[in-house]
C-alpha cells in the first residue's frame, strides 16, 4: 500500500499541531500549579481536571449539540424544519422505521428490532454468566473455564461478526457446506438453511453473537460478586440444611443484587449502541437493521444528515433513562453506605 505523504501532509500537520497545543496546555499547568501558594487544594483539582475537560468539551460535548441541532434540519443541514424528522421515524412506513402489519405482519421494524436486541441480550447473557459463574465456582479447573467463557470479550465486534458469519453460511443442498451450523445440520439428515436471511429468526440468530461476547462480562463480574458473599451466611445456610436450589435463590441471588444490576445496565447500554455485529452480517437487510445501523446508513450512505441526526438524539433518549435509574442506584447504595 502506498502512502502519499505529500497529499497527506496538511492532515498530519494539524495532527502534529493538536500535539503541541495539548503538550503546551499540560505544561502550562503543571508550572502554573508549581508556583501556587500551600493552599492551593481547588487549583491543583481543576488544572489536573482541565485537559481531560477541554478534550471532553471538543470531543464529546460540542458534538452532542451539534447533532441535535442538525435533527432540526433538511437533507443539507440549510433550512429548519422542525421536528419533521422525528415524526419521519414514526409515521413514514418508507423509512422502515416501523413495520407494516397490514402487509405483512411478520415483518420486523427497526424499533422493534431494537426492542428485541434490548430485552434479550441483557436478560441472556447475565442469566448464562450467573449460571456458569456458580457451576465454575471453586471448581477444580475454575481459571481455565472462565478464560474459556472469557476470550470472546477480546474479539472485536467486527471480527465476532466475522466468525459468526462462517459458522451460518450457506451453500445449496448437496454442495460441500463450509458453515458450522448448516454442516451440523445436515450431518444429521437435515436440510442447509439461510440462516441469516429467512426473518424473523435471522435477528435472533444476530443476538446469539452478542449474547456470546457479552456472557463473559457478566460471568465475571458475577464470579467476583458471588466470592464476596460472606463465608458465615454460605456457612450457616448450608448448617440450615438449604438445598442448592434453595441456596442459589435465596442466598446467592439477593447477595449478589447489586451487582446483576450494574452487569444488566451495561449490557443494556451496550446494547443499544449495537452497529458493528449487524452491519457486518448482513447490513441491516432482511428486516434485520437496528437504530444505529440506521443512523449510520442515512448519515453518510443516503446523505440525509437531518434523519440521520434525528436517529443518533433518538438512541440518546433510549440510553437517558438507563442511565438515570444507574445513577440513583448508585446514590442510594452510598447514602445506605454512610448509615
Amino acid at each position: 500500500m502506498n502512502f502519499d505523504f505529500t497529499a497527506e501532509a496538511p492532515k498530519l500537520m494539524m495532527l502534529l499541531y493538536g500535539v503541541i497545543a495539548f503538550a503546551a496546555v499540560v505544561g502550562l499547568l503543571l508550572l502554573v500549579l508549581d508556583v501556587l501558594p500551600a493552599r492551593k487544594d481547588r487549583w491543583i483539582a481543576l488544572g489536573l481536571l482541565a485537559p481531560a475537560g477541554l478534550l471532553l468539551t471538543v470531543g464529546l460535548v460540542v458534538p452532542a449539540v451539534r447533532t441535535v441541532v442538525l435533527s432540526f434540519m433538511n437533507a443539507g443541514s440549510d433550512e429548519f424544519v422542525g421536528l419533521d424528522n422525528f415524526l419521519w421515524i414514526f409515521t413514514d412506513k418508507n423509512s422502515g422505521m416501523l413495520p407494516d402489519f397490514g402487509a405483512n405482519p411478520v415483518q420486523y421494524g427497526v424499533l422493534l428490532s431494537t426492542l428485541l436486541w434490548v430485552l434479550l441480550v441483557p436478560t441472556v447473557s447475565t442469566a448464562v454468566g450467573l449460571v456458569y459463574a456458580v457451576m465454575v465456582d471453586r471448581s477444580r479447573f475454575e481459571s481455565l473455564a472462565k478464560s474459556l467463557v472469557f476470550m470472546p470479550m477480546a474479539i472485536s465486534f467486527v471480527g465476532a461478526g466475522i466468525i459468526w458469519k462462517f459458522v451460518y453460511e450457506y451453500r445449496q443442498e448437496g454442495a460441500d457446506q463450509i458453515g458450522l451450523l448448516n454442516q451440523l445440520v445436515v450431518a444429521m439428515g437435515g436440510t442447509p438453511q439461510q440462516w441469516l436471511l429467512d426473518g424473523p429468526w435471522n435477528t435472533l440468530f444476530l443476538i446469539v453473537v452478542l449474547v456470546w461476547i457479552q456472557a463473559g462480562f457478566a460471568m465475571v463480574v458475577l464470579s467476583a460478586a458471588i466470592k464476596a458473599i460472606p463465608a458465615d451466611i454460605v456457612e450457616a445456610a448450608r448448617i440450615d440444611g438449604v438445598t442448592p436450589w434453595q441456596m442459589f435463590w435465596r442466598v446467592t441471588i439477593p447477595s449478589i443484587r447489586p451487582a446483576l444490576v450494574v452487569v444488566l445496565v451495561t449490557i443494556s447500554i451496550g446494547t443499544l449502541k449495537v452497529f458493528d455485529i449487524v452491519r457486518t452480517m448482513t447490513g441491516g437487510q432482511f428486516g434485520t437493521s437496528v437504530v444505529a445501523n440506521e443512523m449510520y446508513t442515512y448519515s453518510f450512505r443516503a446523505d440525509e444528515k437531518g434523519k440521520g441526526a434525528a436517529l443518533a438524539v433518538l438512541l440518546f433518549l433510549f440510553v437517558i433513562p438507563i442511565v438515570i435509574y444507574q445513577v440513583r442506584l448508585m446514590r442510594r447504595r452510598r447514602l445506605e453506605g454512610a448509615r
